[in-house]
């Protein structure tokens, strides 16, 4: 039976700074767009507002590493996310990610 591994090198995270906030685009497979969170302070507060490409579910993840990034960052973060891979299993998914919360978390150690 052939694997289907996902390739973590096939992910791509890339950092953009706005002025003092950050940009976040990460995607993998077919590149697309299918959400966009942007995580912002309020007060002591970091909140959050996602938009999602309807039959998309990039924003199950794109929401929660705007938070924790801008937490980490104490600034303003927008992550775009698009990653699609045909006929890809749970196990798949659950893999891609990992890969993703990797990249962030040496993307995260790289800047504190």
């Amino acid at each position: 039976m052939a694997s289907n591994k996902i390739n973590p090198d096939d992910i791509e995270l890339t950092a953009t700074a706005v002025g003092r906030d950050l940009l976040l685009v990460i995607c993998g497979g077919v590149h697309h767009i299918g959400a966009s969170s942007t995580a912002y302070l309020n007060g002591e507060q970091v909140e959050v507002q996602t938009s999602a490409v309807p039959h998309h579910k990039e924003h199950t993840i794109s929401e929660s590493i705007a938070v924790k990034v801008a937490e980490a960052l104490n600034k303003t973060v927008t992550v775009v996310m698009g990653i699609h891979y045909d006929e890809i299993t749970k196990e798949g998914i659950m893999e891609v990610v990992e890969i993703v919360n990797n990249k962030v978390n040496q993307y995260l150690a790289q800047q504190i």
